[in-house]
Order: structure tokens, then C-alpha cells, then sequence
């Protein structure tokens, strides 16, 4: 694959025009578990057919535009392995962005950046335009793509939960509150690894009843109280730390400084407040966070957030901002104080 160091400017801009191509490219090897079948060595496109009741011919030419860009890598023989990016489209990968994949290049997402124009010129959601209700009403009523949806959260839950565990000191803190904290997998991970920590999960009463299973496996439930509410409109009492992953970067600014608010009255004098996000950089910098920031844009009503926004937001919510560490994934830990 040429480097676009190696490119003139004409020949790069070309390339990025064409860079939905290969999004969905990669999304329909995802959709067709391809990495999957290529777990016990090279196959051919004859075979990989088979096993996917797809056309020889089209599936060959995907996989070669795939393993052009190092998404698989094909052979003398036109035979097709695993290369050290399609490991991670392998279902059993515990970092594993198959389910990602799929879920980015769905039909319903493509159909929705089509629309990107008329969030820039108006600031509303295409998505809501281009389908005729908000995403995840759209969920409830196409339920087989709300599931991608939701196995896509779940496997990036798992990779950026790990990073934040491998770059936070959690030592001190005795009672923590996951705020949004889905089925509970951070929020276990930490405790196992501080056993004298405390923890309370809190999110919609129906999904921390099917939490409960994953905190048993984990082995905290004595030390895990799951609480049903709505952030909204409360958050627990009288823990000394509150996190939220991926909850933030959802909402507008009056929205956040909501739950941010619900979190600083139930907080004990000089607790933390832990947001796992993105953090945009400033200036012409490359990050993940500013294409996030248009998928955002395009979607919901919230945005990625400079550090900056995050100091005036927590500022209006009653915190400072005390720092921000980086992980090993694209995701920080912005951490505040209660003043």
C-alpha cells in the first residue's frame, strides 16, 4: 500500500474522497465474519464463498481492497490470511471491533452521513431526518439493528474499560458510582482489582436486573449495589466518586451540566468525578475525536469536547478539572474535583 507521505496533495484528497470504500468494505468482511473463517489459516475467495453464500468473483475484489489497506493480506495464490488489523475483526478478540465495524457501516449509518449537510446548515440531526425519528426510537422499531448497535457498544466498552484500568489509580477511593454504567463491565473490573472498593451501579432499572449476572460472575456482588433511576433526574447519594464512560460526549451542554449537577449533590466534600472520553485537541492536530465529534454532530445532540469546554463545564457543574489521563486507547480520563 502507497504511504500518502509518497502521494502528492491532488493524489491524497483523492484517496480520502474514497475513504467511505473501504469503511464499508471492512464492515461487510465484519458482517460476513470473515476474520472468523481465517482463524485456521489462508483461504481462497472459492472458499470463503461458500461458507458465506457470496458471489466468488464480488467477494474476491472486497477482500483485495480490504487487504490493501492491511485489512487481511492476500497471497501469491490469491489466497487470503489474517494480518495484524483483521486480528482484531476476530470475534473471540477481547479488543475485538467486529461488531464495531458492522454497526459503523450499516445501512442506516451510510443513509445518515448522507445527510451531513443538513446537520452543518442547521445544526439538527440528520439521522432524525433521513429516518424519521430520533436513533434510538429507530432501534426499538428495527430491533435487528439495534442489536448491532448494542453488541457494538459492548465490544468497545471492553477494550476502552481495560485501558482506563491500566492507566488510573483508583487507590483511595472507597465508594464508586458508575453513572450509565450499562451491564456493569467496568465497574467489576474495577472492584476485582480493589477489593477493598465499594460500588454502586446505577442505570435504567431494566438493564441493572441484567446486570446482576455479570457482577455475580465477577465476583463483587456483595460489594456491588445496583440502583434503577434515571440520570436525569437523580443519581445515588453519599459515594466519595463518580464515574461515567462514554455518557458524556452524548448529550448538549445544558444536559451534561444536568447530570453533572445530580452527580455534585451526591457527592461527599472533596470527592472525584472520572469522565471517560475523547478529548479533542486543539489546532490542525490528526484525532480520532474530531471525526467522532462529526458522527455526534450527524446523530445526537452531543459533540466531542476540547479541555477547555470540559473545564467550563465542570466548572458550571461545581468541579475543577484537575487532569486529564491519557489511556492506551483514544480515550482519557478527565478527572475533577468537588469544590
Amino acid at each position: 500500500m502507497e504511504t500518502t507521505q509518497s502521494l502528492p496533495p491532488q493524489a491524497i484528497l483523492m484517496q480520502m474522497l474514497f475513504g467511505y470504500a473501504p469503511a464499508r468494505a471492512i464492515g461487510v468482511a465484519a458482517e460476513l465474519h470473515i476474520a472468523d473463517l481465517l482463524i485456521d489459516g489462508a483461504k481462497t475467495a472459492d472458499e470463503l464463498a461458500i461458507k458465506t453464500n457470496s458471489h466468488v468473483r464480488s467477494l474476491y475484489r472486497l477482500l483485495r481492497a480490504c487487504a490493501s489497506v492491511g485489512v487481511f493480506s492476500e497471497d501469491a495464490d490469491k489466497r487470503f490470511s489474517l494480518s495484524p488489523m483483521a486480528e482484531f475483526l476476530r470475534s473471540d478478540n477481547p479488543q475485538s471491533l467486529r461488531a464495531f465495524a458492522e454497526m459503523l457501516a450499516h445501512g442506516e449509518q451510510f443513509q445518515t452521513w448522507s445527510g451531513l449537510n443538513y446537520s452543518v446548515q442547521t445544526g439538527l440531526r440528520a439521522f432524525d431526518k433521513v429516518h424519521g425519528m430520533p436513533i434510538f426510537d429507530f432501534y426499538v422499531a428495527h430491533p435487528k439493528s439495534g442489536q448491532i448497535f448494542n453488541d457494538a457498544m459492548t465490544s468497545m466498552s471492553l477494550g476502552s474499560s481495560m485501558a482506563v484500568i491500566q492507566a488510573y489509580d483508583f487507590t483511595g477511593i472507597k465508594n464508586l458510582v458508575d453513572i450509565g454504567g450499562g451491564h456493569g463491565f467496568l465497574l467489576a473490573s474495577i472492584l476485582e482489582k480493589y477489593p477493598s472498593m465499594n460500588g454502586v451501579l446505577f442505570d435504567t432499572p431494566a438493564i441493572v436486573e441484567e446486570a446482576k449476572t455479570l457482577l455475580q460472575q465477577h465476583g463483587v456482588t456483595e460489594r456491588c449495589q445496583t440502583v434503577g433511576g434515571n440520570f436525569f433526574e437523580t443519581a445515588p447519594n453519599g459515594s466519595d466518586a463518580y464515574i461515567m464512560k462514554h455518557i458524556i460526549h452524548d448529550w448538549n451542554d445544558d444536559e451534561c451540566e444536568t447530570i453533572l449537577k445530580h452527580c455534585r449533590k451526591g457527592i461527599t466534600e472533596g470527592g472525584k468525578l472520572l469522565v471517560i472520553e475523547m478529548v479533542v485537541p486543539q489546532g490542525n492536530e490528526p484525532s480520532l475525536s474530531k471525526l467522532l465529534d462529526l458522527q455526534m454532530l450527524a446523530v445526537l445532540p452531543g459533540c466531542e469536547r476540547t479541555e477547555e469546554e470540559y473545564k467550563t463545564l465542570f466548572a458550571k457543574a461545581g468541579f475543577k478539572l484537575t487532569q486529564i489521563v491519557p489511556t492506551m486507547s483514544p480515550y482519557s480520563i478527565i478527572e475533577g474535583v468537588a469544590v
